[in-house]
């Protein structure tokens, strides 16, 4: 992009996910760039349409009518602006058709192969299948595997630097021998990265160097102590666009519309989150649940990861996030008598009518108890690849680096988070805030203090490839029209008997007046504080509990409201409801009227 920052002062941003492409178009106003409307389309890669961007110029037409303003000539967006016609930068990002769809190889499944897995999902993949030489698979299984699940690309890694390049090999020629085809463009070969031992490039160029399209860039793992994932990252990204897309109905034409590489939505995503931790030194978790997926980012001391549970979503996945959870983790947030048959029941409808919304308070209770398993669910899954470097500071031997399963350290410290960001229709259209609050308190459950947001209509993919050439504006529509702040969460970390004093937090608010209160063990309290609006706070833990200092350590720190208040939460870490039905019914409906969660409670 030639044009300087500072001169661009309309921009229209789009994001063509898999059913619904969205406009967004940002403005200067003084200093600060600002949202000012957003359109939306159906996505138009299927019959009869099979071209992308009629959906996009469907969705930009709905700015055109909102701001009664001119961005479409032709049957293209027009850019560059001029005398007030148009928009000074267009750019977009993809989910559509699928996304990006890859297998990933390793030599050793719980240290390379999870090192190719981590990058893939940090540049926006869905990963398939994860192909390791210690997978317990026959070799003839790998092959069929490989055939039968057609990824738009492979990405092969193993062995460090100067060491054996026995099992790249191995690994190179299952791959050429299944052969595989692409699942979209039948006419061009495979693309295939490999990101392992520099030893073994001329290995791998002999056997697959003729039967794919083969990229060899840096070693993912050179050593064992040091990953270095974004060569990989960035090669995934650029054979994207050069490949997948291009062989995407209309990508060819929407790619000439725009100056800056098209992202996929979860790249872009984890672009955005990468930037706000980077530019406040913050820790970060954000979560997007879908219909059929969810992805969790996390950003802890500036590491990136990015996970996707590809069988947990809302509404096409629905009766997955049934199967893994459970009938009864699923019924223990519901505050009244199901049938589990009843229950069973609403989640097939639900499935098979994907787009339909609860019409009952009870209907919106199930569908956000089941959003709570779903969040647990991905979290759980996130925080296993989310890891320090396995094998390191241990016997190095190839022999031994077969045996070590061991999981490295969780790189996800709940008492560091800083921020915790949601999006996804569950959670950025709960018809009431602090529902969306609570279901990421208990989908997540945050320790110490923690800040809570959504995100307000879902454009953190645009604010994502925004950030690549427009830092500043990216961040300030993310800030002041992208996320809604819920509030703080204050969550002791600790356990004792329902009753026993837990803290005591005095506070004082913005107008100058103070209040002290007390909470007791199994209590929930909210205390409101507007968007906006700060309170200094000295909160008391007893002996057995620590919210960030340690246990029974007073801390003095400032809360930052929301639009649902200051939510203190002493059912203790780890988080453990009753087992009595009874009891676990009557504690549900007490912390929903605590917090004033629905209506009638």
């Amino acid at each position: 992009m030639n044009k300087d920052p500072k001169e661009i002062q309309t921009i229209i941003a789009t994001d063509c996910g898999s059913t619904t492409t969205k406009a967004i178009l940002i403005e200067r106003k003084g200093d600060e760039y600002r949202l000012i409307v957003r359109g939306e389309a159906p996505t138009t890669v299927e019959a009869p349409f099979e071209d992308v961007t009629r959906g996009v110029l469907n969705a930009v037409a709905e700015v055109e009518d909102l701001t009664g303003r001119k961005f479409i000539q032709n049957d293209r967006i027009i850019h560059p602006r001029q005398d007030g016609v148009g928009t000074d930068l267009y750019v977009s990002t993809s989910s559509a058709g699928g996304g990006l769809q890859m297998m990933v190889a390793g030599v050793v499944k719980e240290m390379t192969a999870e090192s190719a897995q981590r990058a893939a999902l940090g540049a926006g993949a869905i990963v398939m299948d994860v192909i390791a030489s210690n997978d317990q698979r026959q070799p003839h299984e790998r092959i069929q595997r490989i055939r039968s699940l057609r990824p738009d690309m492979i990405l092969l890694s193993g062995g460090v630097d100067g060491g054996t390049t026995t099992h790249v090999a191995e690994l190179a020629e299952l791959i050429a021998a299944a052969d595989p085809r692409p699942r979209l463009g039948m006419a061009y070969s495979l693309p295939v990265i490999y990101a392992g031992n520099v030893d073994a490039r001329e290995i791998v160029k002999e056997r697959l160097g003729s039967k794919t399209s083969l990229t060899i860039t840096e070693n993912l793992r050179p050593v064992l102590e040091r990953e270095n994932l974004q060569p990989a990252r960035l090669e995934i990204q650029k054979l994207f666009l050069e490949h997948v897309m291009m062989h995407a109905p209309g990508y060819k034409k929407l790619m000439e519309w725009t100056p800056v590489p098209i992202m996929p939505t979860p790249a872009a995503v984890g672009s955005i989150m990468q930037l706000i931790a980077k530019e406040e030194g913050i820790n970060v978790v954000g979560v997007d649940i879908g219909g059929a997926t969810t992805d969790v980012f996390s950003v802890f001391g500036e590491v990136f990861n990015r996970t996707v549970s590809a069988n947990l979503g809302m509404s096409y996945s629905i009766s997955n996030v049934l199967a893994e959870a459970g009938v009864e983790n699923i019924l223990r947030w519901v505050p009244f008598d199901v049938e589990v048959g009843d229950l069973r029941n609403r989640i097939k409808n639900k499935m098979i009518r994907p787009t339909t919304i609860p019409q009952t308070l009870e209907e919106l209770m199930i569908e956000q108890a089941i959003a709570r398993e779903a969040l647990r669910l991905a979290f759980e899954q996130h925080k296993l690849l989310a890891v320090g470097l396995k094998g390191v500071q241990q016997e190095r031997t190839i022999s031994d680096t077969f045996e070590q399963t061991e999981s490295g350290a969780t790189l996800v410290n709940m008492m560091e988070l800083d921020i915790l960001v949601g999006s996804g229709g569950v959670l950025s259209h709960a018809p009431r805030r602090v529902q969306a609050a609570f279901m990421l308190i208990d989908g997540f459950h945050p320790e110490g203090i923690t800040q809570l947001a959504v995100d307000s209509i879902f454009m953190m993919p645009q604010l994502g490839v925004l950030a690549q050439v427009h830092p500043k504006a990216a961040l300030e529509v993310f800030h002041k029209d992208c996320l809604i702040r819920l509030g703080t969460c204050i969550a002791p970390v600790g356990t004792a008997k329902d009753g026993d004093d837990c803290l005591e937090i005095a506070l004082e608010m913005p107008d100058g007046s103070k209040q002290t209160r007390s909470v007791k063990f199994g209590e929930m309290l909210l205390i409101p504080l507007d968007v906006n609006e700060k309170a200094k706070a000295t909160i008391h833990p007893t002996r057995r509990f620590d919210v960030g200092a340690g246990r029974g350590k007073t801390i003095h720190v400032e809360l930052t409201g929301g639009v649902a208040g200051i939510i203190v939460d002493c059912r203790g870490r780890p988080l453990n409801l009753p087992q009595d039905k009874d009891e676990r019914v009557r504690k549900l409906r007490a912390w929903n009227k605590a917090l004033d969660v629905y209506p009638g409670e």
